[in-house]
């Protein structure tokens, strides 16, 4: 499949993505692609933020495919059972053990998180020095949710703070997995 036949939706984390997020320019530069918006960026909830997700789905015009990072991850997960019929993909990134000491407090409304296999095929990117998860916990994660897990080595979060603004390396694992739906 191409990105052209499909609705990108992009599912950021905490506090959104900022301008310098990959996610962000993702959303820029792709012509089928739109940020899935929620009420309070700052309060993660676990019934709207997969509301938002699966209303957004509903109204896509191609089949879609979901681009998800942190707790928007969860929120995806959460949103999954929903969406078998309208999604065609999910490409999850860094995704946080809502157990973790240095995840927010805020975040831990979304658990517990889903342990059931996603209804439609995964890719799940993880770095081995995610301050969020342990790449261990990550990987069961993957495991769970029935997705292909890409170990991204010293990568942090995935995000701007730890050097992933454009991030080509991502652009090109999305191309592929795009390519394999």
């Amino acid at each position: 499949m191409k990105v052209a036949e499909a609705d990108i939706l992009i599912v950021p984390g905490f506090t959104g993505s900022g301008d310098d997020h990959w996610q962000t320019r993702w959303e820029r530069n792709l012509s089928t692609a739109r940020r899935v918006e929620q009420a309070d960026w700052s309060r993660p909830d676990r019934t709207e933020w997969p509301a938002s997700l699966i209303a957004q789905a509903r109204t896509a015009e191609r089949p879609a495919v979901v681009v998800a990072h942190s707790v928007g991850v969860i929120a995806a997960v959460l949103a999954a059972p929903h969406l078998a019929d309208v999604v065609r993909g999910a490409f999850l990134v860094a995704p946080p053990d809502l157990s973790a000491v240095t995840v927010p407090d805020a975040c831990r409304s979304l658990a517990p998180v889903p342990e059931d296999p996603l209804p439609f095929p995964s890719f799940l990117v993880a770095s081995r020095t995610d301050p969020y998860c342990p790449y261990e916990a990550a990987a069961e994660m993957a495991n769970a949710w029935g997705s292909f897990l890409l170990d991204a080595g010293d990568a942090g979060h995935i995000n701007s703070a730890s050097g992933h603004g454009p991030w080509p390396e991502g652009t090109l694992v999305f191309a592929r997995f795009m390519q394999q739906l």
